[in-house]
């Protein structure tokens, strides 16, 4: 395996007499295979809500999706199966299958009952994959239907956290719709995951699937992105970095000498990783000048080998005495992608502290961005929702995780 990598400017050409502009860079990522050999060995474990109110066909649906994943396991595949309600315990710990018929009997005996203990759930589904974690890919899909009534939140976020440190990915699907979309996504969005919305029970197994597919994808893990600035160029202030594609994450930024890195995770060999980065260029004297270079540091499962770094690769703009701009059109998709999910925010911000008025004139903004874009399906929610506000109705919890979805990603 190695490391794809690939950069573009929004405009590759500046004006030799702007004492500052502003360019948006978009860096693609992804693995690429070097031969047909079967990725390393997959450490997954199902972390499963079982609580009261998954009593009856979401849980027996939840029951098959994970049987589905069972079957689909590879020989060195390694599975964990965690289930928690007020309280969290382990279904199956953390071993390779052999017999996957006796992993369906335990799954069946699983029975609804108690609270939401998110961060339970977590713990433990962490511990386990910890056990399998050596040179191999470690995912875990958090399936929940509820608020974390029995748990703390902040807990949650911070073993994400951990568990990106140990490089493990937290993925979550939020079952119907009382789940909180603001946890499930800062989970994912920590552990370099995605958010997936199963609204009727009859989505789970597909969604199961997509996300085992995702998981089975994976070449390199623990990836950072590492950017040098050229000599009057800086990054800005707020938000600098963020992830567009497959979904739209924003990236902390850690300084390490005269290198900035964002962390991504796991680089997929089918759907690259693509980050736009947002510089501010002084002025700069005429010609071909290098801007940036880019890197990225990953670990690589399949050899046991980590820290290992990809080619650099330089970022050059064109200063031009009598400016012409150059615009790419895909580079400004990106960018459009971006405001979408900021305008989304800034609407649902807008809907918690009251102003009706202002949520719905930011979601026809971001309804506007879709169309640009060319995201039809992204337009048609979040236009819906401001005219529901427009004419006095609440948003129900369906509307409201619909629409932080399509802020997230393409509807398929």
């Amino acid at each position: 395996m190695r490391v794809g990598l690939q950069a573009a400017l929004n405009d590759v050409n500046l004006d030799a007499h702007q004492p500052s502009s502003q360019r948006q860079l978009a860096v693609s990522i992804s693995a690429i295979a070097e031969s047909l050999n079967r990725h390393a060995p997959l450490n997954l474990c199902l972390i499963l809500d079982h609580s009261g109110s998954m009593n009856g066909k979401p849980l027996d649906i939840v029951k098959q999706a994970a049987n589905r994943i069972v079957e689909q396991l590879s020989p060195g595949d390694r599975l964990s199966i965690v289930a928690f309600d007020h309280k969290a315990k382990v279904l199956l710990s953390n071993q390779h299958i052999e017999n996957p018929a006796e992993v369906k009997v335990k799954l069946s005996q699983l029975r609804a009952s108690g609270g939401t203990a998110i961060d339970e759930g977590l713990k433990l589904g962490i511990e386990e994959l910890a056990k399998g974690k050596q040179d191999t890919i470690s995912q875990a899909f958090l399936l929940t239907d509820g608020e974390n009534e029995h748990g703390d939140n902040d807990r949650c976020l911070k073993l994400a956290e951990l568990a990106a440190t140990y490089n493990m990915t937290l993925s979550t699907l939020g079952f119907g719709d009382h789940w909180n979309q603001d946890v499930l996504e800062r989970i994912s969005d920590a552990a370099g995951g995605t958010l997936s919305y199963i609204q009727t029970p009859d989505q789970a197994v597909s969604e199961f699937d997509r996300l085992f597919s995702r998981a089975q994808s994976v070449g390199l893990t623990n990836a950072y992105l590492t950017l040098t600035l050229g000599s009057h160029i800086r990054l800005a202030d707020l938000k600098p970095i963020a992830q567009v594609s497959p979904d739209t994450v924003e990236l902390s930024v850690i300084q390490e000498g005269d290198q900035y890195l964002a962390r991504l995770g796991d680089l997929m060999v089918d759907a690259p990783r693509v980050v736009l980065v947002n510089l501010y260029a002084g002025q700069l004297p005429p010609g071909s000048q290098q801007i940036a270079g880019l890197q990225v540091r990953y670990d690589d499962p399949n050899s046991g080998k980590e820290r290992l770094f990809s080619e650099a690769i330089p970022v050059v703009a064109n200063v031009l005495e009598a400016f012409q701009p150059q615009v790419n059109p895909q580079v400004q998709q990106h960018v459009l992608a971006l405001a979408k999910y900021r305008q989304t925010q800034i609407a649902e911000q807008k809907l918690k502290d009251g102003d009706r008025t202002g949520a719905a004139t930011m979601l026809q903004s971001a309804a506007k961005t879709a169309l640009q874009m060319g995201d039809e399906g992204a337009a048609t929610v979040l236009q819906d929702n401001a005219t529901r506000l427009q004419s006095g109705e609440e948003l129900s919890e369906s509307d409201r995780k619909k629409t932080r979805m399509v802020s997230k990603t393409m509807l398929q």
